[in-house]
């Protein structure tokens, strides 16, 4: 994902949906979907009907997370024949990415750990109806016409079972101004698996997003001895797939 420097055209349907309120692009993703801000409070999320971004599937997501921790309340879900777009409510926070915190990283980094540890404390494995484990992923990515080495159809053994959101990278958490972390977006891959799976992309996307130098701070503030192995083996398995 990346955050749009040039002007962007709303599309037709983003148009309809905002009903007259202003927009602001704030995230381009890379096969093509678009997310907007609107001026009374909601985020419009719009995009070609692609694997990547099944709204249905984030919006049953969100729904079950906001049981158990804070995450945006879908307000509405619609497509048309070759988009679909959802539609939820503002939180207050700004991203880890925001230009605020990219000038002070180190107290990004560790907000993200806290609130990476403080989503898995929150969310429930007994109730969660969805799976992220490496078996599900394999065969999402065979959906979609990638081959998974097989090198990688076996994971280590399971450290923690988990409720992992499933696209960990910094941008996806929310800090307040103090910099405590406040809610998670972009949970359209949420599901069990190993926290390992979350943390090797958590930790990984620090380089992408603050430079070097960040990785081991994040997973201690999770709480946690960085598993040389097991970071090893999810961060592959999320480049390959």
């Amino acid at each position: 994902m990346s955050i749009p420097r040039e002007p962007i055209a709303v599309p037709r349907a983003v148009r309809d949906v905002a009903r007259g309120a202003g927009l602001v692009p704030v995230w381009r993703s890379e096969v093509g979907g678009l997310t907007f801000r609107t001026d009374d409070g909601r985020y419009i999320k719009w995009g070609p009907r692609h694997p990547e971004l099944d709204m249905g599937a984030e919006a049953a997501r969100l729904s079950w997370a906001a049981r158990y921790t804070t995450v945006p309340r879908v307000i509405e879900i619609g497509g048309d024949r070759t988009h679909t777009w959802l539609v939820s409510a503002a939180i207050a926070g700004r991203s880890a990415v925001d230009p605020h915190w990219l000038a002070d990283p180190a107290t990004a980094v560790r907000a993200i750990g806290r609130g990476l540890r403080a989503l898995h404390d929150a969310l429930p494995v007994s109730d969660c109806p969805f799976d992220w484990g490496v078996e599900q992923r394999v065969q999402d990515a065979a959906a979609r016409g990638i081959h998974v080495p097989d090198a990688l159809r076996v994971a280590p053994p399971v450290d923690q079972l988990v409720v992992c959101h499933g696209d960990a990278c910094c941008p996806n958490t929310l800090l307040n101004d103090d910099g405590a972390p406040v809610a998670h977006v972009d949970l359209g891959s949420l599901g069990r698996a190993d926290r390992w799976a979350d943390l090797a992309v958590a930790s990984m996307s620090t380089e992408w997003n603050y430079g070097p130098g960040f990785q081991n701070a994040l997973i201690e503030a999770y709480g946690a001895t960085p598993d040389r192995r097991r970071l090893a083996y999810y961060r592959e398995l999320w480049n390959v797939t």
